[in-house]
Protein backbone atom coordinates (compact mmCIF):
# COMPACT_ATOMS: atom_id res chain seq x y z
CA UNK A 1 0.00 0.00 0.00
CA UNK A 2 3.17 2.09 0.78
CA UNK A 3 2.69 2.50 -3.51
CA UNK A 4 -0.40 3.88 -3.42
CA UNK A 5 -0.31 6.30 0.27
CA UNK A 6 3.11 6.50 1.43
CA UNK A 7 5.11 8.06 -1.36
CA UNK A 8 5.65 11.67 -2.47
CA UNK A 9 4.04 12.16 -6.07
CA UNK A 10 5.70 14.45 -8.82
CA UNK A 11 3.41 17.10 -9.58
CA UNK A 12 2.38 17.75 -13.27
CA UNK A 13 1.77 21.46 -13.60
CA UNK A 14 1.66 21.57 -18.23
CA UNK A 15 -1.60 19.45 -19.53
CA UNK A 16 -0.38 16.45 -20.90
CA UNK A 17 -2.54 14.56 -23.53
CA UNK A 18 -4.70 11.28 -22.23
CA UNK A 19 -4.44 8.26 -24.41
CA UNK A 20 -8.16 7.47 -24.50
CA UNK A 21 -9.95 4.30 -25.21
CA UNK A 22 -13.78 3.87 -25.97
CA UNK A 23 -16.15 6.81 -26.70
CA UNK A 24 -16.97 9.77 -24.45
CA UNK A 25 -20.08 10.85 -24.50
CA UNK A 26 -20.35 14.57 -26.78
CA UNK A 27 -22.27 15.85 -24.52
CA UNK A 28 -19.73 15.58 -21.55
CA UNK A 29 -17.47 18.58 -21.20
CA UNK A 30 -15.60 20.24 -18.55
CA UNK A 31 -13.46 19.69 -16.11
CA UNK A 32 -13.20 16.94 -13.38
CA UNK A 33 -11.33 18.79 -10.44
CA UNK A 34 -10.09 16.86 -7.44
CA UNK A 35 -7.91 17.37 -3.75
CA UNK A 36 -6.24 14.92 -1.82
CA UNK A 37 -2.79 14.38 0.04
CA UNK A 38 0.15 14.13 -2.46
CA UNK A 39 3.53 15.02 -0.46
CA UNK A 40 4.24 12.77 2.64
CA UNK A 41 7.72 13.48 3.57
CA UNK A 42 9.76 17.14 3.64
CA UNK A 43 13.22 16.90 3.66
CA UNK A 44 14.08 13.99 6.65
CA UNK A 45 10.75 14.52 8.41
CA UNK A 46 7.81 12.67 7.51
CA UNK A 47 3.98 13.02 8.05
CA UNK A 48 2.53 10.30 10.45
CA UNK A 49 -0.77 10.50 9.34
CA UNK A 50 -2.07 10.09 5.53
CA UNK A 51 -4.94 13.17 5.71
CA UNK A 52 -1.72 15.18 7.26
CA UNK A 53 0.02 15.22 3.72
CA UNK A 54 0.16 18.16 1.71
CA UNK A 55 -2.21 19.04 -0.68
CA UNK A 56 -2.16 18.64 -4.50
CA UNK A 57 -4.69 19.57 -6.80
CA UNK A 58 -5.28 17.84 -10.33
CA UNK A 59 -7.68 17.70 -12.91
CA UNK A 60 -9.16 16.12 -15.72
CA UNK A 61 -10.56 18.46 -18.44
CA UNK A 62 -12.73 16.75 -20.83
CA UNK A 63 -13.32 18.56 -24.23
CA UNK A 64 -14.72 17.26 -28.02
CA UNK A 65 -13.74 13.44 -27.04
CA UNK A 66 -10.67 14.27 -25.57
CA UNK A 67 -8.93 14.28 -21.87
CA UNK A 68 -6.11 16.64 -20.49
CA UNK A 69 -4.78 16.18 -16.99
CA UNK A 70 -2.66 18.81 -15.02
CA UNK A 71 -1.61 18.26 -11.18
CA UNK A 72 -0.15 21.27 -8.74
CA UNK A 73 0.97 21.32 -5.35
CA UNK A 74 -1.46 23.44 -3.18
CA UNK A 75 1.01 26.35 -2.82
CA UNK A 76 -0.26 27.49 0.90
CA UNK A 77 1.12 28.99 3.36
CA UNK A 78 2.13 25.62 5.01
CA UNK A 79 3.55 24.13 1.98
CA UNK A 80 6.18 27.49 1.55
CA UNK A 81 7.05 27.50 5.36
CA UNK A 82 7.96 23.92 4.78
CA UNK A 83 9.73 23.68 1.49
CA UNK A 84 11.69 26.50 2.35
CA UNK A 85 12.57 24.67 5.61
CA UNK A 86 13.20 21.58 4.05
CA UNK A 87 11.24 20.33 6.54
CA UNK A 88 7.97 20.00 8.32
CA UNK A 89 7.26 22.81 10.68
CA UNK A 90 3.42 23.64 10.72
CA UNK A 91 2.05 21.01 12.50
CA UNK A 92 -0.90 18.89 11.38
CA UNK A 93 -3.71 17.28 12.83
CA UNK A 94 -1.72 13.89 13.21
CA UNK A 95 1.41 15.10 12.84
CA UNK A 96 2.85 17.80 15.46
CA UNK A 97 5.79 19.80 14.58
CA UNK A 98 8.59 20.89 16.41
CA UNK A 99 11.18 23.71 17.18
CA UNK A 100 14.75 23.47 15.17
CA UNK A 101 17.11 21.75 17.57
CA UNK A 102 19.20 24.46 16.79
CA UNK A 103 17.02 27.43 17.66
CA UNK A 104 17.10 29.45 20.83
CA UNK A 105 14.97 29.23 23.91
CA UNK A 106 13.36 32.32 23.10
CA UNK A 107 12.11 30.46 19.50
CA UNK A 108 11.05 26.94 21.32
CA UNK A 109 8.94 28.92 24.10
CA UNK A 110 7.12 30.55 21.06
CA UNK A 111 6.22 27.59 19.58
CA UNK A 112 4.79 26.21 22.84
CA UNK A 113 2.73 29.53 23.01
CA UNK A 114 1.19 29.66 19.69
CA UNK A 115 0.29 25.40 19.95
CA UNK A 116 -1.58 26.19 22.71
CA UNK A 117 -4.11 28.00 20.85
CA UNK A 118 -3.34 26.95 17.60
CA UNK A 119 -3.30 28.81 14.11
CA UNK A 120 -4.16 25.77 11.87
CA UNK A 121 -3.09 24.83 9.03
CA UNK A 122 -4.12 26.09 5.59
CA UNK A 123 -2.93 22.73 4.31
CA UNK A 124 -6.13 22.40 2.71
CA UNK A 125 -6.38 19.03 1.04
CA UNK A 126 -10.01 17.55 1.41
CA UNK A 127 -12.36 18.87 -1.44
CA UNK A 128 -13.11 22.14 -3.64
CA UNK A 129 -15.60 24.22 -2.75
CA UNK A 130 -17.70 26.70 -5.24
CA UNK A 131 -18.25 29.69 -4.30
CA UNK A 132 -20.33 31.83 -6.59
CA UNK A 133 -17.66 31.78 -9.70
CA UNK A 134 -14.94 30.82 -7.41
CA UNK A 135 -13.28 27.88 -6.22
CA UNK A 136 -11.47 26.97 -3.10
CA UNK A 137 -9.54 24.29 -1.54
CA UNK A 138 -11.20 23.25 1.66
CA UNK A 139 -10.28 21.19 4.60
CA UNK A 140 -11.48 21.57 7.98
CA UNK A 141 -9.75 24.27 9.56
CA UNK A 142 -10.92 27.63 9.73
CA UNK A 143 -8.45 28.32 6.47
CA UNK A 144 -9.64 27.57 3.04
CA UNK A 145 -7.35 28.97 -0.37
CA UNK A 146 -8.96 30.33 -3.31
CA UNK A 147 -7.80 28.53 -6.43
CA UNK A 148 -7.61 28.74 -10.76
CA UNK A 149 -9.57 25.89 -11.66
CA UNK A 150 -8.08 25.51 -15.02
CA UNK A 151 -4.16 26.93 -14.15
CA UNK A 152 -4.66 25.01 -10.37
CA UNK A 153 -2.90 28.13 -9.21
CA UNK A 154 -3.38 28.70 -5.67
CA UNK A 155 -4.98 32.34 -5.00
CA UNK A 156 -5.80 34.03 -1.92
CA UNK A 157 -6.61 32.64 1.38
CA UNK A 158 -9.49 32.93 3.42
CA UNK A 159 -9.93 32.56 6.67
CA UNK A 160 -13.98 31.78 8.20
CA UNK A 161 -13.08 33.76 11.29
CA UNK A 162 -12.96 37.17 9.79
CA UNK A 163 -16.77 36.44 8.55
CA UNK A 164 -18.05 33.51 11.27
CA UNK A 165 -16.97 33.02 14.76
CA UNK A 166 -15.96 29.53 13.70
CA UNK A 167 -12.64 27.32 14.58
CA UNK A 168 -13.34 24.11 12.72
CA UNK A 169 -15.96 23.83 9.56
CA UNK A 170 -16.77 20.96 6.94
CA UNK A 171 -15.62 20.20 4.02
CA UNK A 172 -18.82 19.15 2.64
CA UNK A 173 -20.72 22.54 2.25
CA UNK A 174 -24.29 21.86 0.62
CA UNK A 175 -26.01 24.31 -2.43
CA UNK A 176 -29.31 25.27 -2.73
CA UNK A 177 -30.73 26.03 -6.75
CA UNK A 178 -28.74 30.14 -6.62
CA UNK A 179 -25.55 28.30 -5.70
CA UNK A 180 -26.01 29.42 -2.20
CA UNK A 181 -23.44 27.58 0.64
CA UNK A 182 -24.58 26.04 3.42
CA UNK A 183 -21.93 25.18 5.61
CA UNK A 184 -21.29 24.09 9.32
CA UNK A 185 -18.50 25.05 12.03
CA UNK A 186 -17.52 24.75 15.67
CA UNK A 187 -16.79 27.71 17.77
CA UNK A 188 -14.92 26.97 20.80
CA UNK A 189 -15.64 28.75 23.76
CA UNK A 190 -16.43 31.89 21.67
CA UNK A 191 -17.65 33.98 24.75
CA UNK A 192 -17.85 31.16 26.89
CA UNK A 193 -20.09 29.07 24.70
CA UNK A 194 -19.31 26.34 22.49
CA UNK A 195 -21.50 25.41 19.66
CA UNK A 196 -22.18 24.33 16.45
CA UNK A 197 -22.89 26.97 14.18
CA UNK A 198 -25.15 27.01 10.55
CA UNK A 199 -23.76 29.71 7.97
CA UNK A 200 -24.91 30.76 4.42
CA UNK A 201 -22.48 32.49 1.99
CA UNK A 202 -24.34 34.21 -1.03
CA UNK A 203 -23.13 33.03 -3.95
CA UNK A 204 -23.52 36.46 -5.34
CA UNK A 205 -23.44 39.79 -3.05
CA UNK A 206 -27.32 40.81 -2.52
CA UNK A 207 -28.65 44.00 -4.77
CA UNK A 208 -28.53 47.23 -3.04
CA UNK A 209 -25.23 46.34 -1.45
CA UNK A 210 -22.43 48.46 -2.78
CA UNK A 211 -20.65 46.87 -5.89
CA UNK A 212 -16.96 45.56 -5.97
CA UNK A 213 -17.63 43.73 -2.05
CA UNK A 214 -17.33 40.48 -1.62
CA UNK A 215 -19.82 37.88 -0.75
CA UNK A 216 -17.87 37.07 2.08
CA UNK A 217 -18.75 39.59 3.68
CA UNK A 218 -22.11 38.67 3.68
CA UNK A 219 -21.79 35.69 4.86
CA UNK A 220 -24.83 35.10 7.69
CA UNK A 221 -25.40 33.00 10.82
CA UNK A 222 -28.09 30.71 10.13
CA UNK A 223 -28.80 29.07 13.45
CA UNK A 224 -26.38 27.87 16.23
CA UNK A 225 -27.00 24.24 18.15
CA UNK A 226 -25.66 24.17 21.51
CA UNK A 227 -22.36 21.77 22.45
CA UNK A 228 -23.48 19.24 25.05
CA UNK A 229 -20.38 20.01 26.51
CA UNK A 230 -18.25 23.03 26.46
CA UNK A 231 -14.85 21.44 26.80
CA UNK A 232 -15.23 18.57 24.33
CA UNK A 233 -17.09 18.98 21.48
CA UNK A 234 -18.37 16.44 18.99
CA UNK A 235 -16.74 16.41 15.53
CA UNK A 236 -18.55 16.21 12.43
CA UNK A 237 -17.30 15.47 8.90
CA UNK A 238 -20.78 16.19 7.25
CA UNK A 239 -24.41 17.43 7.81
CA UNK A 240 -27.87 16.52 5.94
CA UNK A 241 -30.38 18.88 4.24
CA UNK A 242 -33.71 18.60 3.03
CA UNK A 243 -35.47 21.22 1.19
CA UNK A 244 -36.59 22.40 4.31
CA UNK A 245 -34.23 20.93 7.33
CA UNK A 246 -30.92 20.72 8.32
CA UNK A 247 -30.08 17.24 10.07
CA UNK A 248 -26.90 17.52 12.59
CA UNK A 249 -25.71 14.06 14.45
CA UNK A 250 -23.72 15.43 17.92
CA UNK A 251 -21.84 11.92 17.91
CA UNK A 252 -20.21 10.14 20.86
CA UNK A 253 -16.72 11.38 19.04
CA UNK A 254 -15.13 13.76 20.46
CA UNK A 255 -12.52 16.13 20.61
CA UNK A 256 -10.78 17.32 24.12
CA UNK A 257 -10.21 20.89 23.77
CA UNK A 258 -8.27 20.60 27.59
CA UNK A 259 -5.97 17.84 26.68
CA UNK A 260 -5.53 19.37 22.27
CA UNK A 261 -3.95 22.78 24.54
CA UNK A 262 -1.50 21.15 26.46
CA UNK A 263 -0.76 18.78 23.04
CA UNK A 264 2.50 20.34 22.10
CA UNK A 265 4.19 20.56 25.19
CA UNK A 266 3.15 16.58 26.03
CA UNK A 267 4.71 15.88 22.95
CA UNK A 268 1.74 14.11 21.31
CA UNK A 269 -0.50 15.02 17.77
CA UNK A 270 -3.94 16.81 18.06
CA UNK A 271 -5.57 13.75 16.95
CA UNK A 272 -4.99 12.34 20.51
CA UNK A 273 -7.67 14.34 21.89
CA UNK A 274 -10.00 12.71 19.66
CA UNK A 275 -11.89 10.01 21.74
CA UNK A 276 -14.83 7.69 21.21
CA UNK A 277 -17.13 7.35 24.01
CA UNK A 278 -19.01 4.13 23.30
CA UNK A 279 -21.25 4.25 26.30
CA UNK A 280 -22.85 7.74 25.51
CA UNK A 281 -25.75 8.31 22.59
CA UNK A 282 -25.97 10.33 19.42
CA UNK A 283 -28.07 13.16 19.48
CA UNK A 284 -29.98 14.00 16.43
CA UNK A 285 -30.51 17.60 16.00
CA UNK A 286 -32.95 19.06 13.18
CA UNK A 287 -33.45 22.67 12.50
CA UNK A 288 -36.05 24.34 10.43
CA UNK A 289 -34.55 26.78 7.57
CA UNK A 290 -37.84 28.78 7.31
CA UNK A 291 -37.07 29.22 10.96
CA UNK A 292 -33.84 29.29 11.66
CA UNK A 293 -35.01 27.48 14.72
CA UNK A 294 -33.91 23.86 16.22
CA UNK A 295 -37.18 20.86 16.21
CA UNK A 296 -37.72 20.71 19.73
CA UNK A 297 -38.50 16.89 20.07
CA UNK A 298 -35.58 15.28 21.87
CA UNK A 299 -34.13 12.96 19.38
CA UNK A 300 -31.12 10.04 20.17
CA UNK A 301 -29.94 7.20 18.86
CA UNK A 302 -26.83 4.84 19.73
CA UNK A 303 -23.35 5.35 19.86
CA UNK A 304 -21.98 5.56 16.16
CA UNK A 305 -19.14 7.51 14.33
CA UNK A 306 -20.50 9.29 10.80
CA UNK A 307 -18.32 10.63 8.43
CA UNK A 308 -20.49 11.32 5.52
CA UNK A 309 -23.97 11.67 5.15
CA UNK A 310 -25.38 10.40 1.74
CA UNK A 311 -29.18 12.13 1.26
CA UNK A 312 -32.16 13.22 3.63
CA UNK A 313 -35.65 13.85 2.41
CA UNK A 314 -39.07 14.51 4.01
CA UNK A 315 -41.88 12.35 3.64
CA UNK A 316 -45.17 12.53 5.45
CA UNK A 317 -43.91 14.57 9.10
CA UNK A 318 -40.76 12.64 8.66
CA UNK A 319 -37.81 12.95 8.01
CA UNK A 320 -36.03 10.34 6.04
CA UNK A 321 -31.95 10.86 6.19
CA UNK A 322 -29.11 8.00 4.47
CA UNK A 323 -25.53 8.14 6.32
CA UNK A 324 -22.49 5.70 5.94
CA UNK A 325 -21.76 4.53 10.08
CA UNK A 326 -19.37 2.81 11.78
CA UNK A 327 -19.43 1.31 15.52
CA UNK A 328 -15.74 2.79 16.47
CA UNK A 329 -13.64 5.09 15.71
CA UNK A 330 -11.02 2.97 14.63
CA UNK A 331 -11.25 4.27 10.37
CA UNK A 332 -9.08 7.10 11.26
CA UNK A 333 -6.43 5.23 12.79
CA UNK A 334 -6.03 2.88 10.20
CA UNK A 335 -4.74 5.55 7.97
CA UNK A 336 -1.42 6.68 10.38
CA UNK A 337 1.14 5.95 7.57
CA UNK A 338 2.93 3.29 9.47
CA UNK A 339 0.22 0.65 8.78
CA UNK A 340 -0.02 2.13 5.59
CA UNK A 341 3.02 -0.47 4.86
CA UNK A 342 3.99 -4.13 3.58
CA UNK A 343 1.85 -5.19 6.61
CA UNK A 344 -1.03 -3.65 5.61
CA UNK A 345 -3.13 -6.45 5.72
CA UNK A 346 -2.30 -7.28 9.31
CA UNK A 347 -2.37 -3.84 10.13
CA UNK A 348 -5.16 -2.29 8.82
CA UNK A 349 -8.08 -4.87 9.16
CA UNK A 350 -11.66 -2.55 9.72
CA UNK A 351 -12.88 -3.47 13.35
CA UNK A 352 -15.91 -1.98 11.91
CA UNK A 353 -17.64 -2.08 8.58
CA UNK A 354 -19.28 0.78 7.31
CA UNK A 355 -22.68 0.47 6.94
CA UNK A 356 -25.16 2.28 4.83
CA UNK A 357 -28.29 3.16 7.43
CA UNK A 358 -31.63 4.57 6.95
CA UNK A 359 -33.07 6.81 9.73
CA UNK A 360 -36.58 8.38 10.25
CA UNK A 361 -37.17 10.90 12.99
CA UNK A 362 -40.37 12.50 13.19
CA UNK A 363 -41.23 16.38 13.53
CA UNK A 364 -43.57 16.17 15.37
CA UNK A 365 -44.22 14.10 18.58
CA UNK A 366 -48.18 13.42 19.23
CA UNK A 367 -48.83 13.78 23.03
CA UNK A 368 -51.46 11.33 22.86
CA UNK A 369 -49.01 8.30 21.55
CA UNK A 370 -48.14 5.48 23.94
CA UNK A 371 -44.74 5.25 25.53
CA UNK A 372 -42.66 2.70 23.26
CA UNK A 373 -44.83 3.34 20.40
CA UNK A 374 -43.69 3.38 16.78
CA UNK A 375 -43.65 6.80 15.39
CA UNK A 376 -42.69 6.67 12.17
CA UNK A 377 -45.78 5.45 9.76
CA UNK A 378 -43.89 6.03 6.59
CA UNK A 379 -43.56 2.89 4.07
CA UNK A 380 -40.26 3.61 2.51
CA UNK A 381 -38.21 2.34 5.50
CA UNK A 382 -38.39 -0.76 8.53
CA UNK A 383 -36.92 2.48 10.63
CA UNK A 384 -38.23 3.42 14.28
CA UNK A 385 -38.74 5.86 16.45
CA UNK A 386 -39.82 5.07 19.77
CA UNK A 387 -41.56 7.48 22.28
CA UNK A 388 -39.94 7.23 25.19
CA UNK A 389 -41.09 7.77 29.42
CA UNK A 390 -39.56 11.33 29.37
CA UNK A 391 -40.70 12.51 25.98
CA UNK A 392 -37.29 11.89 24.14
CA UNK A 393 -37.59 9.92 21.29
CA UNK A 394 -35.14 6.85 20.65
CA UNK A 395 -34.50 6.40 16.88
CA UNK A 396 -33.36 3.03 15.19
CA UNK A 397 -32.48 2.82 11.57
CA UNK A 398 -33.02 0.00 8.98
CA UNK A 399 -29.37 -1.44 8.04
CA UNK A 400 -29.61 -1.33 4.23
CA UNK A 401 -25.86 -2.21 2.89
CA UNK A 402 -22.55 -2.83 3.82
CA UNK A 403 -19.09 -2.04 2.78
CA UNK A 404 -19.75 1.39 1.11
CA UNK A 405 -17.73 4.64 1.62
CA UNK A 406 -17.25 7.95 0.27
CA UNK A 407 -21.07 8.38 -0.93
CA UNK A 408 -22.47 10.92 -3.71
CA UNK A 409 -26.05 10.94 -5.51
CA UNK A 410 -27.25 12.50 -8.32
CA UNK A 411 -27.20 16.20 -6.63
CA UNK A 412 -30.35 17.45 -8.45
CA UNK A 413 -31.55 14.84 -5.78
CA UNK A 414 -29.94 15.89 -2.98
CA UNK A 415 -32.45 16.93 -0.18
CA UNK A 416 -35.28 15.08 -2.06
CA UNK A 417 -36.35 11.17 -2.07
CA UNK A 418 -34.00 9.76 -3.97
CA UNK A 419 -33.33 6.02 -5.10
CA UNK A 420 -29.53 5.60 -6.58
CA UNK A 421 -26.26 5.75 -3.68
CA UNK A 422 -23.14 5.82 -5.91
CA UNK A 423 -19.63 5.14 -3.68
CA UNK A 424 -16.65 3.19 -3.15
CA UNK A 425 -16.46 -0.27 -2.54
CA UNK A 426 -14.69 -1.48 0.78
CA UNK A 427 -14.11 -5.04 1.98
CA UNK A 428 -11.65 -6.08 4.42
CA UNK A 429 -9.47 -2.76 4.69
CA UNK A 430 -11.05 1.08 3.94
CA UNK A 431 -9.11 0.90 0.61
CA UNK A 432 -11.63 1.05 -1.90
CA UNK A 433 -11.16 -1.84 -4.07
CA UNK A 434 -14.39 -1.02 -6.84
CA UNK A 435 -17.10 1.50 -7.79
CA UNK A 436 -20.66 0.37 -6.68
CA UNK A 437 -23.87 1.71 -7.57
CA UNK A 438 -26.86 0.76 -4.65
CA UNK A 439 -30.37 0.81 -5.48
CA UNK A 440 -32.37 1.47 -2.64
CA UNK A 441 -35.59 0.28 -3.87
CA UNK A 442 -34.62 -2.88 -5.33
CA UNK A 443 -31.63 -3.33 -2.36
CA UNK A 444 -29.41 -4.31 -5.51
CA UNK A 445 -25.80 -3.36 -6.41
CA UNK A 446 -24.06 -3.02 -9.67
CA UNK A 447 -20.05 -2.92 -9.30
CA UNK A 448 -17.05 -2.26 -11.17
CA UNK A 449 -13.56 -3.98 -10.20
CA UNK A 450 -10.08 -4.27 -11.98
CA UNK A 451 -7.57 -6.13 -10.91
CA UNK A 452 -4.58 -3.86 -9.14
CA UNK A 453 -6.81 -0.79 -9.77
CA UNK A 454 -7.62 1.64 -6.73
CA UNK A 455 -10.87 3.60 -7.41
CA UNK A 456 -11.32 7.01 -6.27
CA UNK A 457 -14.53 8.44 -4.81
CA UNK A 458 -17.08 8.33 -8.07
CA UNK A 459 -18.82 11.59 -8.87
CA UNK A 460 -21.94 11.11 -10.85
CA UNK A 461 -22.58 13.58 -13.93
CA UNK A 462 -25.92 14.36 -15.33
CA UNK A 463 -26.97 14.08 -18.81
CA UNK A 464 -28.27 17.58 -19.89
CA UNK A 465 -32.22 17.30 -19.50
CA UNK A 466 -31.61 13.73 -17.81
CA UNK A 467 -35.24 12.07 -17.32
CA UNK A 468 -34.14 9.29 -14.91
CA UNK A 469 -32.20 9.56 -11.93
CA UNK A 470 -29.09 8.09 -13.38
CA UNK A 471 -29.43 9.64 -16.70
CA UNK A 472 -25.69 10.35 -16.63
CA UNK A 473 -21.99 9.11 -16.08
CA UNK A 474 -19.79 8.13 -13.71
CA UNK A 475 -16.09 9.36 -13.28
CA UNK A 476 -13.48 8.33 -10.96
CA UNK A 477 -9.75 8.62 -11.04
CA UNK A 478 -7.97 5.24 -10.89
CA UNK A 479 -4.78 4.39 -9.42
CA UNK A 480 -3.10 1.40 -10.81
CA UNK A 481 -0.48 -0.89 -9.25
CA UNK A 482 0.08 -3.14 -12.07
CA UNK A 483 3.42 -1.63 -13.80
CA UNK A 484 1.87 -2.33 -16.98
CA UNK A 485 -1.28 -0.42 -16.94
CA UNK A 486 -1.15 3.08 -16.92
CA UNK A 487 -3.85 5.00 -14.10
CA UNK A 488 -6.61 6.27 -16.02
CA UNK A 489 -9.85 8.45 -15.87
CA UNK A 490 -13.08 5.87 -15.81
CA UNK A 491 -15.68 6.69 -17.44
CA UNK A 492 -19.07 4.42 -16.83
CA UNK A 493 -22.45 4.81 -18.24
CA UNK A 494 -24.13 4.99 -14.37
CA UNK A 495 -27.23 3.21 -15.55
CA UNK A 496 -25.62 -0.06 -16.72
CA UNK A 497 -22.75 0.35 -15.20
CA UNK A 498 -20.29 -0.37 -18.03
CA UNK A 499 -17.57 1.13 -18.95
CA UNK A 500 -17.76 3.82 -21.91
CA UNK A 501 -14.15 5.43 -21.78
CA UNK A 502 -11.23 5.64 -19.99
CA UNK A 503 -8.65 7.77 -20.56
CA UNK A 504 -4.89 6.72 -19.77
CA UNK A 505 -2.51 9.40 -18.57
CA UNK A 506 1.12 8.50 -18.04
CA UNK A 507 2.03 10.85 -14.87
CA UNK A 508 2.49 10.29 -11.25
CA UNK A 509 -1.51 9.87 -9.96
CA UNK A 510 -2.01 9.84 -6.66
CA UNK A 511 -4.92 9.16 -4.52
CA UNK A 512 -7.53 11.70 -3.76
CA UNK A 513 -10.30 12.76 -1.22
CA UNK A 514 -13.37 14.83 -3.02
CA UNK A 515 -13.67 17.04 -5.66
CA UNK A 516 -16.71 18.33 -7.98
CA UNK A 517 -17.60 18.56 -11.88
CA UNK A 518 -17.03 21.83 -13.58
CA UNK A 519 -19.40 21.43 -16.21
CA UNK A 520 -18.10 23.16 -19.72
CA UNK A 521 -15.29 26.19 -19.87
CA UNK A 522 -16.56 29.66 -20.07
CA UNK A 523 -15.15 31.36 -23.40
CA UNK A 524 -12.04 33.46 -21.60
CA UNK A 525 -11.20 30.09 -20.67
CA UNK A 526 -11.47 28.18 -24.02
CA UNK A 527 -10.02 31.57 -25.40
CA UNK A 528 -6.65 31.36 -23.27
CA UNK A 529 -6.31 27.44 -23.78
CA UNK A 530 -5.42 27.98 -27.47
CA UNK A 531 -2.24 29.28 -26.33
CA UNK A 532 -0.46 26.74 -25.17
CA UNK A 533 0.96 23.78 -26.40
CA UNK A 534 0.53 20.56 -24.57
CA UNK A 535 2.76 17.55 -23.65
CA UNK A 536 2.26 14.59 -25.74
CA UNK A 537 0.46 11.95 -23.51
CA UNK A 538 -0.81 9.70 -26.87
CA UNK A 539 0.06 9.85 -29.69
CA UNK A 540 -3.25 9.22 -31.72
CA UNK A 541 -4.65 12.25 -29.68
CA UNK A 542 -4.94 15.59 -31.25
CA UNK A 543 -6.86 19.05 -30.22
CA UNK A 544 -6.11 21.95 -27.53
CA UNK A 545 -5.84 21.39 -24.40
CA UNK A 546 -6.65 23.51 -21.12
CA UNK A 547 -4.70 26.28 -19.86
Amino acid sequence: MEIIYGRNRKEQPEPVRAKVTGKIPAWLQGTLLRNGPGMHTVGESRYNHWFDGLALLHSFTIRDGEVYYRSKYLRSDTYNANIEANRIVVSEFGTMAYPDPCKNIFSKAFSYLTHTIPDFTDNCLINIMKCGEDFYATSETNYIRKINPQTLETLEKVDYCKYVAVNLATSHPHYDEAGNVLNMGTSIVEKGKTKYVIFKIPATVPEGKKKGKSSWKHTEVFCSIPSRSLLSPSYYHSFGVTENYVIFLEQPFRLDILKMATAYIRGVNWASCLAFHREEKTYIHIVDQRTRQPVQTKLYTDPMVVFHHVNAYEEDGCIVFDVIAYEDSSLYQLFYLANLNQDFKENAKLTSVPTLRRFAVPLHVDKSAEVGSNLIKVASTTATALKEQDGQVYCQPEFLCEGLELPRVNYTHNGKRYRYVFAAGVHWSPVPTKIIKYDILTKSTLKWRETDCWPAEPLFVPVPGAKDEDDGVILSAIVSTDPQKLPFLLILDAKSFTELARASVDVDLHMDLHGLFIPDMDSEAKKQATSEEPQDGASDCHGTPPT
